[in-house]
């Protein structure tokens, strides 16, 4: 699979796909690449997210984020791909399920569940056993709660079902679909941090890792300003810092992080070899939460 492979290669749903414009759906100018779905270029969006009313419509309608119902890898596909996109491939950066059409594309590639794929290649090898796809019932007392008076918890429980195991009711969320502690994170992070390796073991080459963190949203439309605030543009599952002025706090240029809707938020600093993540449940407030942090920690360094 190479980054400038067609998607339609794997899921032949998505072969007939259109793009919304102002004067009627028009065909897509190039195919949408496997490198679009990693820096979500590909025209898709979230319905929560979008400027096209239909498109909101049709997703909601269709049910493609399974926000409170299940659907299956099958039908998500079928049902995407009578949606417009909203921009043409590689035009526009816009936060949307990409990830998740990501995690159904390695699925089809490997021939496997997103889970087992995960489990095999990351989670496993580098010792996060403390993240998976769902809590069970006894493990329900190490989970932290969002507090009642946060007016986004009753809605984002219905749409984040932590305590249901999806597996074979409705598709993996690569997107949006795992659960962990702050431990086992920062052993994903830390390999980063160190060009790909851990604890002696190397997982990715470290121009592979060079290559992620690098810009890849060059001369595009879009923004990342409500997750990152102000300077960063993206790489390859990153927002990338572009100098090291612009921001809202300090940092390096080329540091890399994003954030949950929950309020998890991580960084990593290649120059300063720091890793750094927050897991807060407090979803209103998780733009404040993630700036405060990264100024704290950034003011705590003194070498």
């Amino acid at each position: 699979m190479g980054l400038n492979d067609p998607i339609t290669k794997w899921l032949p749903e998505l072969k007939d796909l259109k793009v919304e414009t102002a004067s009627g759906d028009v065909p897509l100018n190039r195919p949408i690449w496997v490198q679009d779905v990693m820096r979500h270029t590909a025209g898709f969006v979230y319905a929560g997210g979008t400027k096209s009313p239909r498109i909101k419509k049709m997703y909601d309608d269709l049910n493609i984020e399974s926000r409170e119902t299940d659907i299956t890898t099958d039908d998500m596909l079928k049902n995407l791909g009578q949606i417009p996109l909203a921009n043409q491939p590689g035009t526009v950066w816009e936060y949307s399920i990409s990830v998740d059409v990501l995690g159904l594309l390695l699925e089809r590639v490997a021939q496997k569940p997103l889970d087992a794929i995960l489990n095999e290649l990351l989670l496993g090898p580098l010792g996060m056993k403390d993240t998976t796809w769902w809590v069970q019932a006894d493990q329900l007392g190490r989970m932290a709660e969002t507090l009642d008076s946060d007016p986004l918890k009753v809605g984002m429980l219905k749409s984040y079902r932590q305590t249901y195991n999806p597996l074979g009711k409705s598709y993996f969320k690569g997107g949006a679909g795992l659960v962990g502690t702050a431990t086992d994170y920062l052993k994903f992070l830390q390999m980063m941090v160190n060009g790909g390796e851990l604890d002696g073991k190397r997982y990715l080459s470290r121009k592979t890792v060079e290559f992620m963190l690098s810009q890849h949203t060059v001369g595009m439309g879009g923004t990342t300003f409500n997750s990152t605030g102000p300077g960063y543009g993206f790489g390859l599952g990153f927002a990338v810092r572009l100098d090291e002025g612009m921001a809202w706090v300090p940092g390096s240029k080329g540091d890399a992080m994003w954030a949950g809707a929950w309020g998890t938020s991580f960084w990593i600093d290649p120059k300063e070899k720091l890793a750094a993540v927050i897991m807060a449940q407090g979803p209103s407030n998780r733009t404040h939460t993630r700036m405060l942090y990264k100024n704290l920690v950034y003011g705590a360094l003194i070498k």
